[in-house]
């Protein structure tokens, strides 16, 4: 079973790298960028709930029917996990603003790396990893560092969607430009959020599943970040260029 799942892990790091490759070249149509190419259109907050709630219900079946689910290692992980996708599928969706559309080729697609992913990780957590893994897990660093970064990356993705839903007013339909919070380093201040959290869970996890959804989390958000910073310099010019903005990563890149 551990060599089956070592494959699974190396076959999603490659496609991984095959998604920040194509991502380059064709821009995830959704939200700002969002483009009929991808199928035909559903309601924003239906997309986000068929595509987010998928993880957050297998998550759950994986933890529900373990030997290890009332362990303290992995019942913190757990709670983290499905912490944000509470809130992603479920709370996030009913926050949103206005009748913007969702591709349900982009729907589907979150669907099949959600479920994936809730395997990679809770395939990991509760049935892969050693017997002993998480014996005195609350005495080593990992939990702490990664906790505290993954509640950090949190916050600053629950902030940076806050600044988005208002930044029109009931019946606007103009573009405007983030402002505040991370906002002052990067253009996409809530995919910084979302890629320090998941970077934080794996070291929560010091497992190379989490090391790899990371990876995706990069992968996926980095090229759609250097898209919507292209499409803000195009409708804004100096007015944003001036601002000397990051993309994801505040001082890097």
């Amino acid at each position: 079973m551990k060599e089956i799942f070592d494959i699974f892990l190396i076959v999603m790091s490659v496609l991984a790298l095959a998604v920040f490759i194509a991502l380059h070249f064709f821009e995830a149509g959704y939200g700002y960028l969002f483009d009929r190419r991808y199928g035909p259109p559903l309601p924003n907050k239906l997309g986000w709930v068929m595509m987010e709630s998928p993880v957050f219900i297998l998550m759950a079946v994986l933890w529900a029917c373990s030997e290890r689910m009332w362990q303290a290692g992995p019942l913190a992980l757990f709670l983290l996990f499905e912490a944000h996708y509470f809130q992603r599928s479920f709370i996030f969706p009913l926050l949103l603003r206005g009748n913007s559309k969702m591709p349900l080729g982009i729907v589907l697609m979150g669907m099949v790396f959600n479920t994936l992913n809730a395997l990679m990780q809770g395939g990991w957590i509760f049935y892969i990893s050693p017997a002993d893994y998480y014996t005195g897990w609350f005495a080593r660093p990992f939990i702490y560092i990664g906790g505290a970064l993954f509640i950090a990356g949190m916050a600053v993705n629950l902030h940076s969607d806050h600044i988005i839903r208002h930044l029109r007013k009931p019946g606007d339909t103009r573009h405007y430009i983030p402002r505040g919070g991370m906002f002052r380093y990067v253009s996409s201040a809530n995919y910084f959020g979302e890629l320090l959290e998941w970077v934080g869970f794996a070291v929560a996890s010091w497992s190379w599943a989490g090391a790899v959804f990371a990876w995706w989390t990069f992968a996926n958000l980095a090229p759609r970040a250097a898209s919507l910073r292209r499409r803000y310099e195009q409708e804004f010019g100096e007015e944003f260029t001036k601002l000397r903005r990051k993309r994801i990563i505040p001082f890097i890149y």
